[in-house]
């Protein structure tokens, strides 16, 4: 019986497809390859070293719906040498319960704008595909095209690919992109093959050359605080602390803060300003 392809089981094949790949046959004890490569398996010696048949790994890497246990999900994980994000980003994919997810809301909820409004840095709240549905006056100031910026294009993805100006504010582009993309998958999982979701990437994939290059990189981290620089047009050079939070009655939805570092220069202006 041939076994139907689903949406977010093509997600997990092109992911196991793509580290399969890259994975180092050395770490594994294995020999070159046939081409003396250093990297790369064949998909006989994935299901080999897992402990599984071809077919089951073959079908898997063709999203197919197959209902993979944790076990050989485990072990699959362990020979493509997966961290715990990606492993866990394999396990959202391959679950059958957690196809269905609600779409995004199109608002944020009121206590959540006055939280972000009473700060004096900047401030924003995203969705779960990342449409910014909320800022405070220290993220307009920091970046002040949010504000005539038409509701469909207001989200953090398309914002850092396709607006030239954000990306002058971002002298660490090439490294803040990458991880907020990793962060991006990590996040979305199975919603990756929701409608909002795919026709997000289907943009980003046609308008940005890098979105494109980054993407099919297959890159999966958790967020973490972190230090960010920015370079604004008025007050030079900023360095903030990027912290998330996750309100405990809007799960669906992330506090994005920058909280100014006090024992770095910061430009001469007012972030409230």
């Amino acid at each position: 019986m041939i076994r139907p392809r689903t949406a977010r089981g093509q997600q997990l094949g092109e992911f196991l497809a793509t580290k399969r790949r890259t994975q180092s046959r050395a770490a594994l004890g294995l020999p070159p390859g046939n081409r003396r490569s250093e990297t790369g398996l064949s998909r006989e010696e994935v299901a080999t070293l897992s402990g599984i048949s071809v077919s089951w790994y073959t079908w898997l890497e063709q999203g197919r719906e197959i209902n993979a246990s944790d076990q050989v999900l485990n072990a699959v994980a362990r020979v493509l040498q997966l961290t715990e994000p990606e492993t866990e980003y394999v396990h959202a994919l391959a679950s059958p319960g957690r196809a269905q997810v609600p779409p995004p809301p199109d608002e944020a909820p009121a206590h959540l704008l006055n939280l972000i409004r009473s700060f004096e840095f900047p401030a924003f709240i995203l969705t779960s595909d990342w449409t910014i549905v909320g800022w405070n006056a220290g993220y307009e100031w920091l970046y002040g095209p949010i504000v005539a910026a038409p509701a469909e294009e207001r989200n953090l993805l398309r914002i850092i690919y396709t607006d030239p100006r954000n990306r002058a504010l971002l002298p660490n582009w090439e490294r803040d992109s990458r991880s907020f993309l990793a962060e991006f998958r990590a996040e979305s999982g199975v919603r990756l093959s929701s409608e909002r979701h795919r026709a997000l990437i289907e943009s980003l994939t046609e308008l940005s050359p890098e979105f494109r290059e980054q993407w099919a990189e297959q890159t999966v981290s958790r967020f973490t605080s972190r230090l960010r620089t920015f370079t604004h047009p008025t007050d030079g050079e900023l360095v903030f602390e990027h912290h998330r939070l996750v309100p405990s009655d809007a799960a669906d939805m992330h506090v994005v803060i920058y909280a100014p570092v006090p024992e770095t220069s910061v430009g001469s202006g007012s972030v409230a300003s």
